[in-house]
């Protein structure tokens, strides 16, 4: 979690510094569907790491984007949702997804 001093003067800055990265943004993408369980997310998510995905789910829960709901169960259940915080991210995701299918959709036509 960043302190007050280090979040960047620039708001731009702030969020890509938040979830700018390739994995967290697919993180969340997924998030926004349902809660995930570690071993979902690990599977779905080809390509990345055990320790990665521990990373980036330990640094958007403590920077309150999403949220980790430890079920009293044998073995224990972990779901990783969403956070209020994160849901606000939504429009700026649904925004990214019309932006890549328009792009998509330009390169097609070329």
């Amino acid at each position: 979690m960043m302190t007050k001093e280090e979040i960047p003067a620039c708001p731009v800055a702030t969020t890509v510094a938040l979830i700018g990265s390739k994995w967290k943004l697919l993180i969340i993408r997924n998030l926004r569907t349902r809660p995930w369980r570690f071993n979902e997310l690990k599977k779905d998510l080809e390509g990345i790491s055990q320790k990665v995905l521990t990373d980036s789910l330990r640094s958007l829960e403590a920077d309150r984007i999403i949220t980790r709901t430890v079920y009293p169960e044998v073995p224990p259940r972990v779901e990783y949702a969403l956070s209020e915080l994160g849901e606000s991210m939504r429009p700026i995701l649904d925004s990214m997804e019309a932006w890549g299918i328009s792009y998509k959709k330009l390169m097609a036509d070329t």
